[in-house]
């Protein structure tokens, strides 16, 4: 815990927010008990970066615009960053960063990504909007939420008894991706068995699981006893689910956005998910976690 940390509670949450990356850094419910991964090293010193510019690797740590060719570390730079604070209140705070000369070097365009954090009740919502502050000339760009949560959840339920539950069945195929987390070409069946998906750790010995044809836009974290987590992401189109094997948490990392697949060569532009943000446009992604008590 820090000082510099900014803190929001309502009546049945509280949070805290790292502005380093505007990073949640906990979230506890009404009694005190913890939500969110502690980022234990043992595992993961993570617990919920922002991930901009783009999310998860580039092939080679490079990408390429026309004939400029540029290199961003896993996930970009956000997470790394200092963020500004500019709104601060008993429920609600908001944290900016702005294009510099340091980001224009690795990513040559004039962003400004704000990340509002709210609490209401037994819910808190958190909203990036990414703007293009160039009035000339379009922003391409992607962005994925991480949080990590705790697994098993603070209400005694086994770790094994905890799974995900979509809100439709999820019967399509999904993708993997190979040791440099580059997204491999073929399509394998899914672990869903109807809605749920079963938290087994061997699931996560290759790294993520990646849905890319799903219908889903909310979905269920918990056991089949004591209190879930209703996790909500209406505007992303792909989805991580994370974990290393053995560790105590769960990453539901709704994206817009994905890593490059194995191989890929082509322009940032082209790549797959990669959304655009016109000359002084803006774009705005909403997840949403809601504590729901039997």
């Amino acid at each position: 815990m820090s000082d510099s940390h900014v803190h929001i509670r309502s009546e049945g949450l509280s949070a805290e927010i790292d502005p380093f990356g505007a990073q949640l850094f906990a979230l506890r419910d009404a009694d005190g008990k913890d939500l969110l991964w502690d980022g234990d090293p043992t595992f993961w010193t993570g617990r919920a970066p922002v991930l901009f510019p783009i999310v998860g690797a580039l092939n080679g740590d490079r990408y390429r615009l026309g004939e400029r060719e540029f290199s961003l570390p896993k996930h970009g730079f956000a997470r790394h960053r200092l963020f500004e604070i500019v709104e601060a209140s008993v429920d609600r705070a908001v944290f900016r960063l702005r294009w510099d000369e340091e980001t224009l070097a690795v990513y040559p365009f004039q962003f400004e990504l704000d990340l509002a954090f709210a609490l209401t009740g037994a819910s808190l919502t958190i909203t990036a909007t990414v703007r293009n502050l160039d009035p000339d000339a379009s922003m391409p760009a992607s962005f994925g939420f991480h949080p990590a949560l705790r697994r098993p959840l603070p209400y005694g339920q086994p770790r094994a008894d905890h799974a995900l539950v979509f809100e439709h069945d999820e019967l399509a195929p999904i993708r993997r991706v190979d040791t440099d987390g580059l997204v491999l070409p073929d399509a394998v069946p899914t672990p869903v068995e109807g809605a749920t998906l079963a938290l087994r750790d061997d699931l996560f010995t290759n790294d993520a699981v990646v849905f890319d044809r799903f219908t889903s836009r909310q979905l269920t974290y918990g056991a089949d006893a004591g209190p879930h987590l209703d996790v909500a992401f209406p505007d992303t189109e792909l989805l991580g689910v994370w974990t290393k094997p053995g560790a105590d948490y769960v990453c539901i990392e709704p994206w817009h956005g994905w890593a490059d697949p194995a191989g890929y060569s082509g322009d940032f532009w082209d790549k797959p998910g990669v959304f655009t943000v016109e000359p002084g446009g803006e774009r705005a992604m909403v997840m949403s976690i809601t504590l729901r008590r039997p």
